[in-house]
């Protein structure tokens, strides 16, 4: 690449990646020097162009875990219901399988 091809596509990262971050703030976190090993480690290792990246990944992971766990609770809480057997799955078929404009709403 050429010098000014570096600066145009420099410019352009620099544009790309400040879209990118509208609406995101900003978090400084400390960390022991064997942790941001680890961290640098996976971000190499698993394609993810920044700490940043991997960082906000673990944290939507724990979101989903933590939603799924609320789920699991509120189902466990929750009136059982009738028994699942093949009739249900018949019914659940024919409707299925019916023109739309035919099908009685639930």
């Amino acid at each position: 690449m050429r010098a000014r091809e570096k600066l145009e596509f420099s410019r352009f990262a620099k544009f790309c990646q400040a879209i990118y971050a509208r609406g995101m703030s900003t978090m400084n976190i400390s960390l022991p020097d064997s942790l941001k090993t680890f961290v640098d480690s996976q971000v190499s290792q698993r394609g993810y162009g920044t700490s940043s990246e991997y960082v906000r990944e673990l944290i939507r992971r724990d979101q989903d875990k933590q939603q799924l766990r609320s789920l699991l609770l509120a189902g466990a809480e929750s009136e059982p219901t009738p028994a699942v057997d093949a009739g249900y799955f018949e019914v659940l078929r024919k409707r299925v399988l019916q023109p739309a404009g035919k099908r009685k709403k639930a």
